[in-house]
């Protein structure tokens, strides 16, 4: 079997005139799930410590951030670790892979917090704030499918990830 043909399922056969190769949208949502889930626990571990330290909204949200970015960037560092990468090259292969797509989904994710109304104000135990957290996360996932889909057939984004693999 031909190299293109073991790559069916994951890459398109054909480059654009740069000589880039297209990423399929499975490609896409595996790596936009890996980075939701990264964004996912460090948001709502920043939600919660900042609810519990009775921080106020900006505080709050500004933790859940940056969680946000050290959890999704950790998931790709243990990963390329596990391959094999020293340290330095790990975490320039994370900051890499990841940056783009968290920073689009904490974006949107929060924005659409920021923007429902009494959302800000809820507590953790209010149906507003789950609603809106998870409609924000899933929002989120939609609109940074395309963009992991773009920076992955350029090669770049989890392509560098997958390069290590």
């Amino acid at each position: 079997m031909d190299q293109s043909a073991q790559h069916a399922g994951t890459m398109h056969d054909h480059a654009d005139q740069d000589g880039h190769t297209g990423a399929s949208w499975g490609m896409a949502v595996r790596a936009t799930l890996h980075c939701l889930t990264g964004c996912a626990i460090g948001e709502i571990l920043g939600m919660v410590i900042g609810t519990a330290l009775v921080w106020g909204n900006v505080p709050t949200m500004i933790l859940a951030i940056v969680l946000a970015f050290l959890f999704g960037y950790s998931f790709t560092l243990f990963a390329v670790r596990r391959a094999g990468l020293d340290l330095r090259s790990a975490v320039k292969v994370a900051l890499a892979a990841d940056t783009v797509s968290i920073a689009v989904m904490e974006i949107v994710d929060n924005g659409i917090v920021a923007l429902t109304p009494g959302a800000m104000d809820a507590e953790l135990s209010d149906g507003l704030f789950w609603a809106a957290l998870l409609g924000g996360f899933a929002v989120a996932f939609v609109i940074t499918t395309p963009v992991n889909k773009w920076m992955i057939g350029r090669g770049k984004g989890h392509a560098v990830v997958h390069a290590h693999h």
